[in-house]
């Protein structure tokens, strides 16, 4: 099995986290919600998989580009 990185889309607050690790997931499911200026952003699953880490935590600010789960696909 593969791991692929998912990555923050923008710099923001860690909002929501809509997933747990060994949860399988598909691709375009929501992962984590960001919040920046008051707007709700999903981050989405890249494709179809199982999550294998969740590197942050609600309320934790993250910079655009930091990986915030790693996914296990075939």
């Amino acid at each position: 099995m593969a791991r692929e990185e998912v990555r923050a889309h923008i710099t923001g607050t860690v909002w929501k986290i809509e997933v747990e690790v060994g949860e399988e997931v598909d691709e375009d499911d929501d992962l984590i919600i960001l919040e920046s200026m008051k707007m709700e952003m999903p981050v989405v699953a890249t494709d179809d998989g199982t999550v294998a880490e969740i590197l942050v935590e609600e309320g934790e600010a993250v910079e655009e580009d930091q990986v915030l789960v790693i996914l296990e696909v075939d």
